[in-house]
């Protein structure tokens, strides 16, 4: 190995100042060129690299390649899918962080699966229709099915897939059920707290043999929302697919879809195309980017 000059490989851990990459040549622990600091650059898992100074196992990450998206916290780069899991009680959906995290989703060019757990207590007919019209893909997932899981499985092949959701819906245990030797702890739910212990601690991408890779992220009640990336209310309503037809329509070009008359998009909500609940994420949205200035943002 000490006489190869370069190599492309993939992140799949950062840790401690220490970059863990896929290569034709193995795993390689790798430390990251300067330069990267001084760009305020931080190499993150999923991210395409150059290796260079070879030896042996170890490496150094000289280059990063265009990425077409990334993820603020956790960091994550190359995203091909999200899947929010959620359940459909215990605990009770959160939909305006399940609808924050579909936006910023969107905003990125991320595809979004729902994975919808515990069917056994509860039916979810409600979040169905509530997000039929939000481009994301639902999986039901029923254990004594292997077949619902296993349609995950199979969307996600040869992807790079983050899977997130708030602690306590199961997320861990679906992983476990895709993935027989992923073996990641599952924490049980916290009836006071109708929350369960985080037990995810460093991001990692895993190798499946659907020749995929997944990461396991935090929950959504770890960090908030705008840890992941920050959209300009400009951008907003884009993010909202409900909204796509409405376009246009409105009785005003700068139309914001809050409260103006003659707004095609409020019409909607009230006779019901546009569930109500994804509206007011929106307006909540709204109000939380218009305190948001362009220069503040470091691009």
């Amino acid at each position: 190995m000490s006489n190869t000059k370069s190599i492309e490989g993939m992140l799949l851990k950062a840790i401690g100042g220490l970059y863990f990459a896929e290569t034709p040549l193995g795993i390689l622990e790798c430390k990251a060129r300067g330069i990267f600091r001084k760009q305020n650059i931080s190499p993150c898992a999923g991210d395409k690299v150059v290796i260079t100074d070879i030896s042996d196992t170890k490496g150094v990450v000289d280059k990063i390649l265009p990425r077409k998206n990334s993820i603020i916290r956790p960091p994550l780069a190359n995203l091909d899918y999200i899947v929010f899991v959620t359940s459909t009680c215990e605990p009770t959906p959160n939909l305006t962080l399940l609808d924050k995290f579909l936006a910023i989703a969107k905003y990125k060019d991320i595809k979004s699966i729902i994975a919808v757990t515990k069917l056994d207590l509860q039916k979810n007919a409600e979040l169905i229709d509530i997000y039929k019209k939000s481009d994301a893909e639902f999986i039901e997932v029923d254990y004594d099915n292997p077949d619902s899981y296993m349609k995950l499985y199979d969307m996600i092949s040869g992807k790079i897939t983050a899977f997130t959701g708030n602690t306590g819906v199961g997320k861990s245990t679906l992983l476990n059920h895709i993935v027989k030797d992923l073996d990641l702890k599952t924490g049980e739910i916290s009836q006071k707290l109708g929350r369960g212990r985080h037990t995810t601690r460093n991001v990692e991408l895993f190798k499946i043999d659907n020749g995929g890779y997944i990461a396991d992220t935090p929950g959504f009640s770890t960090f908030e929302t705008q840890k992941y990336d920050i959209i300009l209310k400009d951008e907003l309503a884009s993010c909202f697919p409900e909204f796509n037809e409405y376009e246009g329509k409105c009785r005003f070009l700068d139309c914001a879809h809050i409260k103006e008359k003659g707004c095609a998009v409020l019409e909607a909500v009230k006779s019901g195309e546009i569930p109500s609940s994804r509206h007011n994420s929106y307006v909540e949205m709204y109000e939380e980017a218009k305190l948001i200035k362009e220069w503040e943002i470091k691009k």
